[in-house]
């Protein structure tokens, strides 16, 4: 086709999104701390989950992937922060193996450009996955106070953010792809997992700043 019009991912999701269905996704392989019941702080807990995800760019989504550990989360900063990024790990890995799959697929297909993006998205997440290992091990060891607590908290925020950007380099990587509904469909899917990981940056830096002030 002459003349053939190329868009961003951007450009695409920016008509299409709202028609686009919500993926759901589960959390439960996602390493958080457990708790027995307590029935009479629920509702609390759960109302300390939805003040906290206000912080967010997404606070809906926010609430709906945390609120089931609200009792795990006890309206402790520092949980809410390690649970958040186990999630975003959790939904990470999701996305990768997809990814994956469709890289298989792609590679008998006759368009180059396509497959190359596929598989550059799949290596960008690798990346990014390894990084909110680290966060949530990191997370996992916290320690001290003041300059030895602030650097262990810095280490999480620049893996968190560095994450968050590989998974926006992925859908960088479909610019010079014709349109189509593989385009879209990875598209829609990254932009998803992309606000899980800002959420989940979002709780650690409001934890940051609750623990270490101005």
């Amino acid at each position: 086709m002459k003349n053939l019009r190329l868009f961003s991912c951007h450009t695409i999701l920016f008509f299409l999104l709202h028609q686009v269905p919500a993926f759901g996704y589960s959390t439960t392989t996602a390493a958080v701390p457990t708790a027995g019941p307590n029935p009479d702080t629920a509702a609390d807990d759960t109302s300390y989950i939805r003040t906290s995800c206000g912080t967010t760019l997404y606070p809906e989504l926010c609430y709906k992937s945390l609120a089931g550990y609200s009792n795990a989360v006890q309206q402790d900063p520092a949980r809410l922060a390690r649970v958040a990024v186990g999630v975003s790990l959790s939904r990470a890995k999701r996305m990768a193996a997809y990814v994956s799959n469709l890289s298989r697929e792609a590679d008998y297909g006759a368009d180059h450009r396509a497959a190359a993006a596929i598989h550059d998205c799949f290596s960008l997440f690798g990346d990014a996955i390894d990084q909110m290992r680290d966060s949530l091990k990191q997370m996992r060891r916290l320690s001290g106070s003041g300059e030895a607590l602030r650097f262990q908290m810095s280490n999480v925020q620049t893996w968190m953010s560095a994450a968050l950007t590989n998974e926006d380099t992925c859908t960088d990587g479909f610019e010079d792809v014709p349109d189509g509904p593989m385009k879209v469909d990875v598209c829609s899917r990254v932009v998803k997992t992309k606000e899980v990981t800002s959420n989940a940056l979002a709780l650690v830096n409001s934890f940051v700043a609750k623990v270490m002030g101005p």
